[in-house]
């Protein structure tokens, strides 16, 4: 008798080229509709939205939301919001602008333009700003009061503790080395920015031969050869085309003859500079590859992920979830006191109004990156690229001449769009 004994029939799963690829559809969706918008906006304005000079300024004003962005990130994939970014800000610009203008020259006697003054005043304004962020994540892990309770008192406390520290005044004029912070008066120049494109070049095809050789060392499945080639040049190209860029915004004739003289000496007649990289661009992009390593590279960052995604199973697995509350909103206050750095650097003074409804765009370009309110889940480079969605958003819809009521109207729009959408792409993971 003949043994019919039936054998497993192995089962071919087809994988598609798309998957093969590993693309973040989410990325491409967002690159996707901040080109569109880019290109929409250059169509509206007969070519003015995508000029040197603009992108040169939607940059620097989209910095301070981006930095604080990235520390937004943590705060809600740990399933907390902090309303307080914007008026945290406001003090500890308040903070160091007192220390420029009136606490260090009455009080030490450091003339304004002392080496000194500007580098104490920073690091009195990172101080306070991290001991803040510290005492509202001390409120909310250990005493379990509400993250957005602490948070909404500390946007009505913070705001009038600004006021009253510089009663009410617009401070300023601020130590000429701090306003390098701020933008235009401090960028590395054209020759400068070319050495740091380079750089970062070298930096970004490093990085991605080695996750290449690590995933061939593990075992893991990998790209094709071709399209680690691909997204190597896209980048390449995006690097140095963003430098050109900025590289081609020339430096006023008036301004640069003002420089020359300030140095006694004649500008040669048509003598054309560029601005360049400016110093609160390079600010960003290493507070964005400081927290990308945080959050893949740390134990930290682990944890933050994980207490998101099950913070039961966190504390359980023993992880102090309380102290690392803690952390994450003195991290918080940490990079709202650079932000103010940027902010109050590039208005050359401090003034009452500073990072008004911040907390609001900081929220926003969190979740328009992609990061969930439920918690688990969110990029750095997606809420770095929410924060210039939001900015071209506004810069456009201004240079077109759309009046401010509205504009608010469609950000809102898009904040809420952003969201649902975000739930139904997780509700389509879920399915399959």
């Amino acid at each position: 008798m003949t043994d019919t004994t039936s054998q497993p029939i192995p089962i071919k799963t087809e994988v598609s080229m798309f998957q093969k690829l590993e693309l973040d559809t989410r990325l491409l969706g967002m690159i996707g509709a901040f080109v569109i918008l880019c290109i929409g906006f250059n169509i509206m304005t007969d070519g003015r939205f995508l000029t040197p000079r603009n992108v040169f300024n939607l940059t620097i004003q989209s910095v301070s939301v981006a930095i604080m962005a990235c520390g937004m990130v943590f705060v809600i994939v740990n399933r907390h919001i902090d309303l307080s970014v914007g008026a945290l800000l406001a003090t500890t610009s308040a903070v160091m602008a007192m220390m420029q203008t009136q606490i260090l020259p009455n009080t030490f006697g450091l003339e304004l333009g002392h080496p000194m003054i500007w580098i104490l005043a920073i690091v009195s304004g990172l101080i306070v700003g991290t001991s803040i962020g510290a005492f509202q994540g001390w409120l909310v892990g250990y005493l379990t009061i509400p993250a957005f309770i602490v948070t909404l008192g500390g946007f009505l406390i913070w705001r009038n503790v600004a006021w009253y520290l510089t009663s009410g005044q617009t401070i300023g004029p601020l130590d000429k080395n701090f306003l390098v912070f701020g933008g235009t008066n401090g960028t590395l120049g054209v020759t400068y920015s070319w050495i740091f494109a380079a750089i970062a070049a070298a930096m970004a095809l490093y990085g991605i031969s080695r996750a290449r050789r690590g995933k061939i060392a593990h075992g893991f499945p990998v790209k094709p050869f071709w399209a680690e080639a691909t997204l190597a040049i896209a980048t390449i190209a995006a690097i140095f085309g963003f430098i050109w860029t900025l590289n081609s915004y020339a430096i006023p004739s008036r301004r640069l003859a003002r420089m020359f003289e300030a140095r006694g000496e004649v500008m040669p007649e048509g003598l054309v500079v560029g601005y360049g990289l400016p110093v609160s661009v390079l600010i960003l992009i290493v507070v964005a590859v400081a927290m990308t390593i945080i959050a893949r590279s740390t134990r930290l960052g682990r944890y933050i992920f994980a207490t998101g995604g099950n913070p039961d199973a966190a504390e359980l697995s023993g992880i102090n979830t309380r102290f690392l509350t803690v952390k994450i909103f003195a991290l918080m206050g940490f990079l709202c006191a650079l932000s103010a750095v940027v902010a109050s650097a590039r208005l050359a003074n401090h003034s009452n109004d500073l990072g008004t409804l911040d907390e609001l765009r900081v929220i926003a370009a969190a979740v328009i990156g992609g990061t969930a309110l439920a918690g688990g889940f969110g990029t750095i480079y997606g809420a770095i690229l929410g924060a210039f969605i939001m900015q071209a958003l506004q810069s456009g819809m201004a240079m077109v001449g759309v009046d401010a009521p509205f504009q608010n109207i469609v950000v809102g729009t898009v904040l809420v769009l952003a969201v649902l959408l975000d739930i139904v792409y997780r509700k389509r993971l879920g399915a399959k």
